[in-house]
This record gives C-alpha cells, structure tokens and sequence, in this order.
C-alpha cells in the first residue's frame, strides 16, 4: 500500500505527535508515514518522543533568525525527505503565504476551538480557551483545517463539539478539548488527507 510522506512541525510538548504515534501503532494511519519531526525550538519535548517511536527529529530554531532563513531551513528538510503531506500539531509560528503556496491542500492545522469561533492571529494555546470562557460559550471544540495565507482560514477538514462545564479553568478546558476533540480528528483528518493525495 502506497502511503504520503508526513513531516510534522512541532513547538512543544507535542501531545498531539503523540496522538498521530498511537493512531499509526493502531493501525488507524495506513495512508501516512511519519518521515520527520521539525521543532521550532530545541527544547521541545516533541522531539524526545519522535526519538522515542523511532522518528528523525529535526530543528529549526526559529529565535533570532529572519522568518525567510526560518522557512527556508524547514524547506530544506522538507525537500530532502520528498515530504508530501505536512501537519502543523502545536507548531506556534505562522507560516508566510509564499511557503503555503508550495503545499496548496498539503497542510494541516489543529485548532483549539470550532473555527471560525476564537481564530486568527492572537488565538493560540491557552488563549483560545481563555477567550472561549471568557465570552460564556457552552460548546466548544476543535478543527482541523488546510492552511492558507489566512491565519486560520483554509478550508475545514473535521470538527469535533466539546462541552463547556460549570468551574472550568483555561487548563481544565484545554486538557478536555485535547482528549476529546484534538487527539482524535487530527489522526483522522491526516489519512483523509493522505488519501486525498494519493488519488492525484
């Protein structure tokens, strides 16, 4: 079986990596291999599980270096490994619409919210969530969606509802939406994707 070459870009812990490792183990990926890891920053605890499960791990610093020299280390990688399908999974730098261009319907985001609910620029990690109680909504979620040159605004792929419960913090709220939006429509919108590529 033919699968798409994957890279994901990670900034962080990467829990959702982690998520995208257990659905492949379980078989739920037949479409997808995982080619890299690329962290944004060293520290990243994302690339110790990418060791972990057997992953290259790469990284691109992204302080003190010129959004254009940033980008273009990530191609390089990209390149190098023929990647077809690229997964932003807690990756907090914005791409330039130059660099999504090269990938059109090859990139995909997860986003803490039901978009276009709580997106767009300032709308990241805690944030999201903090607006989200903030404004009293009882629902909330996830989505995973293509990027384009809007932050947040490509095309939407798979959406999940998450509840909103009395005494919720941004952390309690973040940990749910991740356990029951995040880490399952992110493994399932990558095969679709993976599919979608495949068929060109």
């Amino acid at each position: 079986m033919s699968k798409a070459r994957c890279a994901v870009l990670v900034s962080g812990g990467g829990t959702n990596l982690q998520a995208l490792i257990d659905a492949e183990r379980a078989g739920k990926l037949p479409h997808v291999e995982f080619k890299s890891v690329i962290a944004s920053r060293p520290d990243a605890y994302a690339l110790t599980r990418a060791e972990k499960a057997g992953i290259p791990g790469y990284v691109v610093a992204r302080k003190g270096m010129t959004q254009e020299a940033f980008e273009q280390g990530i191609l390089n990688l990209l390149e190098k490994d023929d990647i077809q399908l690229i997964i932003l999974a807690g990756f907090m730098s914005i791409l330039s619409e130059d660099f999504v261009k090269r990938y059109p319907r090859r990139i995909l985001n997860v986003h803490p919210a039901l978009l276009p609910a709580f997106g767009g620029k300032g709308y990241y990690g805690l944030h999201v969530h903090e607006a989200a109680l903030a404004r009293g909504v009882k629902v909330t979620g996830a989505t995973v969606h293509y990027v384009n040159e809007i932050a947040d605004g490509g095309e939407i792929i798979l959406q999940k509802a998450v509840d909103v419960l009395p005494g919720d913090t941004p952390e309690i709220l973040q940990r749910r939406v991740m356990e029951q939006a995040e880490w399952i429509i992110l493994p399932q919108a990558a095969e679709l994707a993976a599919r979608e590529i495949l068929e060109r």
